[in-house]
C-alpha cells in the first residue's frame, strides 16, 4: 500500500483503504461490486417505483417499506463513489471535507434506517393486535410526522459530533481503516481532544439503536402473545406471515452492527482484510438484501414486479 504522509492541517487529504494485501484482485474484486451495487440501485428504485405506481399498495405499511427503500438508495449512493473509485483504481485520497460529509450521512442514514424499522415495528403491532383501528392510527398526516420525527432524530442529533471533526487536528498516518469515512475512524486519527465526540457517539448508540432494537423486541413479544390467542391456526400463520419480511430486515440490518462492533473490539489481532470486509457488509448488505425480502416474501410486491416484467416481453 503507498505510503501517505502525515500532516496536521485541516486542509489534508485522507487515504481510504481498500483490501490489503489485495491490490493486484482489484480489477477482479470491481466487477462483483459493481454488480452489487448496481442491484442495490436498482432492486431499491424498484421497489420505490412499483409503491408509486400501484393504487393497492398505498398503505401505512408500503409508505413505511418506501422510506427503508429511500434510505437504502441513499446509503448506496453515499458509498459508491469511494468504494468503487478504489477498485477501479481512480483514488484512494478524500479530502477531509468530503470524508465529514460522507461521514455524517453513511451515520445519519444508518440511524434513519433503524428508525423506519422500529415504525414498520409499531406498524406491524397496530396491524395485529388493534386490526379495527389500524388506519385511524396510522393516517397519512401521522405518518409524515413519524417520518420527519426520524429524520430529525437521525441528521439533527448527530451534527455536534460531526461539525467538531472538522476542528481536530489530524497528525497521525491519515490511513482510514475502510474504503469510506466513520466517525469512529477520524477520531482514531485526531491528535485534540475526542472525550466528546466519544461520549456523545456512545450516548448517541444507547438512545436510538439500542433503544430502537429493544423497542422492536417489545413489539414482537406483544405480537406473539396476540396470535398465540387466536384460536385458528390458520389464522395465527397468516398474521405470523406479514412479519417476516420485517423480521429479516431487522436481522439484516442489526447483524452487520453487531459483528462491525465486536470485530473493532475484539478483532484487532485479526487481518485488516476481516476489517474491511465486515465494514463493506455493514453499509451495503441491507441496501442490498431488503429489496430482494420484500420482492419475494411480499406478496403484493411479488405479483406486481411479476406483472410488471410479464407486460414488458410481450
Amino acid at each position: 500500500m503507498p505510503a501517505f504522509p502525515a500532516y496536521d492541517t485541516n486542509s489534508s487529504s485522507f487515504l481510504l483503504t481498500g483490501f490489503p494485501g489485495l491490490e493486484r484482485e482489484y480489477p477482479w474484486l470491481s466487477i462483483p461490486f459493481s454488480c452489487i451495487y448496481a442491484m442495490v440501485l436498482s432492486g431499491n428504485c424498484l421497489v420505490l417505483h412499483v409503491i408509486r405506481t400501484e393504487p393497492s399498495l398505498h398503505e401505512p405499511m408500503f409508505y413505511f417499506l418506501a422510506m427503508l427503500a429511500l434510505t437504502d438508495l441513499c446509503m448506496g449512493l453515499s458509498t459508491v463513489r469511494t468504494v468503487l473509485g478504489i477498485l477501479w483504481g481512480l483514488s484512494q485520497e478524500v479530502s477531509l471535507d468530503a470524508c465529514i460529509a460522507q461521514t455524517y450521512f453513511i451515520h445519519g442514514l444508518s440511524l434513519t434506517e433503524s428508525g423506519v424499522l422500529l415504525a414498520m415495528a409499531f406498524d406491524r403491532f397496530t396491524a395485529i393486535c388493534n386490526p379495527l383501528r389500524y388506519t385511524s392510527i396510522l393516517t397519512s398526516a401521522r405518518i409524515i410526522k413519524i417520518g420527519l420525527g426520524i429524520l430529525v432524530r437521525s441528521f439533527a442529533f448527530i451534527l455536534a459530533p460531526i461539525i467538531r471533526l472538522k476542528f481536530f487536528h489530524y497528525c497521525r498516518s491519515h490511513i482510514l481503516s475502510h474504503s469510506f469515512c466513520l466517525h469512529q475512524d477520524l477520531l482514531r486519527l485526531a491528535c485534540s481532544d475526542i472525550r466528546f465526540n466519544s461520549f456523545y457517539a456512545l450516548a448517541l448508540v444507547i438512545c436510538t439503536l439500542l433503544f430502537d432494537s429493544m423497542l422492536i423486541l417489545v413489539s414482537y413479544i406483544l405480537i406473539l402473545h396476540s396470535v398465540l390467542s387466536i384460536a385458528s391456526r390458520e389464522e395465527r400463520l397468516k398474521s405470523l406471515q406479514t412479519c417476516v419480511s420485517h423480521i429479516c430486515a431487522v436481522l439484516v440490518f442489526y447483524i452487520p452492527i453487531i459483528g462491525l462492533t465486536m470485530v473493532h473490539r475484539f478483532g484487532k489481532h485479526l487481518s485488516p482484510v476481516v476489517h474491511v470486509l465486515m465494514g463493506n457488509i455493514y453499509i451495503i448488505f441491507p441496501p442490498l438484501m431488503n429489496p430482494i425480502i420484500y420482492s419475494v416474501k411480499t406478496q403484493q410486491i411479488r405479483g406486481r414486479i411479476q406483472k410488471w416484467f410479464s407486460m414488458k416481453r410481450e
